[in-house]
């Protein structure tokens, strides 16, 4: 069984249109649709082209002009200059698996919190949830550095089986293997 969508057409005057509620929405309807993890699909309303992901990046783009944005310009930058690299693929994936794995970390972090002081509990109030998180940032970004750390490895791990698959796949073929030698005399005599 597929889930059902809520479909939002968005018409030409820039206009979003929810064909659940029969009211045009705004962007910030979107976000909180994204929010509360309902499913949704924005089409044009014209020609029936799949909208979702850029409307999804404006909503980026207007919480990155807004308040205290989540990306450096460095972080753009690097992102910028994966397009078109051979990496594309690859990095798209890694960033959605960490990501998820980063809001599961952050839903149990959430649950834990709620079974030491209870669900009920009248005297805690978001605010003082604000605060009692503030004070695990330094955690969290300890645990955080390790991650990265540890992906760090990984992807040089990944980097030396590649290259020795490489290796193995050209001399397979019959071409020789390079030579180490030359290729770090080259690197002197030019320097």
């Amino acid at each position: 069984m597929t889930e059902v969508k809520r479909l939002i057409k968005k018409y030409p005057n820039r206009r979003l249109y929810d064909t659940c509620t029969s009211s045009y929405i705004t962007l910030g309807d979107v976000k909180q649709l994204v929010l509360n993890s309902e499913p949704f699909k924005v089409v044009d309303a014209k020609s029936g082209e799949d909208l979702t992901r850029s409307i999804l990046l404006q909503i980026i783009l207007e919480e990155e002009t807004a308040g205290m944005p989540m990306f450096t310009s460095n972080t753009l930058a690097q992102i910028i200059r994966l397009y078109g690299n051979t990496m594309q693929s690859i990095m798209g994936s890694f960033l959605e698996q960490n990501l998820s794995a980063f809001m599961d970390m952050h839903k149990q972090l959430q649950e834990q919190g709620q079974n030491v002081v209870g669900s009920n509990n009248k005297f805690v109030n978001p605010e003082l949830w604000a605060q009692f998180m503030s004070m695990q940032t330094p955690i969290i970004q300890s645990m955080m550095g390790n991650y990265i750390e540890q992906s760090k490895h990984m992807f040089v791990s990944m980097q030396d089986q590649f290259q020795d698959q490489t290796r193995n796949m050209f001399t397979s073929f019959g071409f020789p293997e390079p030579n180490k030698d030359f290729s770090k005399k080259n690197t002197k005599s030019s320097s």
